[in-house]
């Protein structure tokens, strides 16, 4: 393990030790984790990428491995320390430290269209009902064909799709704590 993944983890341990329902997880997504949700964008693809929940930054590293200039990324984290050192290792990304689950307050009126969104918020620690309201809240924000990647340790993908929406399990990475599944939602 490299230092600074050495460093990630405790930062990550710490977040789920004062905010445990925020964070979600027991260590940060692994990188293959990241790499296998960065694959469900097609970097050719012109437009922003929304990122919700960067923690520590590793899937907005693996976007931008993936062909994503970082310019294009507008990263939403709520937490503030999460926030600083994602804003730090990418300072050209635009990161914006607010809440993903009021995206009109945090982003405002929805102007552009996001070419993709990628998320890594804990989504199953919350209500259905408030998961369903972040899913249509994203959802209005892409482009008609983009996708809307959330990653979640169950079996089932962690909101049922809205109608007109489907949804299809893209990957199962074993080599992440715990083992995850990448869902991609989509307009049908």
């Amino acid at each position: 393990m490299t230092e600074q993944a050495a460093t990630d983890h405790l930062r990550f341990l710490r977040g789920l030790i004062a905010r445990p329902r925020n964070v979600g997880a027991i260590a940060p997504s692994s990188p293959a984790l990241a790499r296998a949700m960065a694959a469900q964008i097609d970097p050719s693809i012109a437009g922003p990428v929304l990122e919700l929940g960067p923690g520590t930054g590793v899937v907005t590293g693996a976007l931008i491995a993936r062909g994503i200039a970082p310019e294009r990324i507008t990263a939403i984290e709520y937490d503030k320390d999460f926030a600083a050192l994602v804003a730090r290792r990418f300072p050209e990304a635009n990161v914006i430290r607010g809440d993903a689950f009021d995206l009109d307050r945090t982003l405002g009126v929805e102007n552009e269209k996001f070419a993709a969104a990628v998320s890594g918020l804990p989504l199953v620690n919350f209500p259905r009902a408030l998961r369903a309201a972040v899913l249509d809240s994203v959802l209005r924000r892409l482009a008609p064909d983009a996708p809307f990647v959330q990653f979640s340790y169950r079996l089932g993908p962690p909101v049922p799709p809205p109608q007109g929406y489907s949804v299809r399990r893209a990957a199962v990475i074993w080599l992440n704590l715990p083992p995850a599944r990448v869902w991609v939602y989509r307009r049908q």
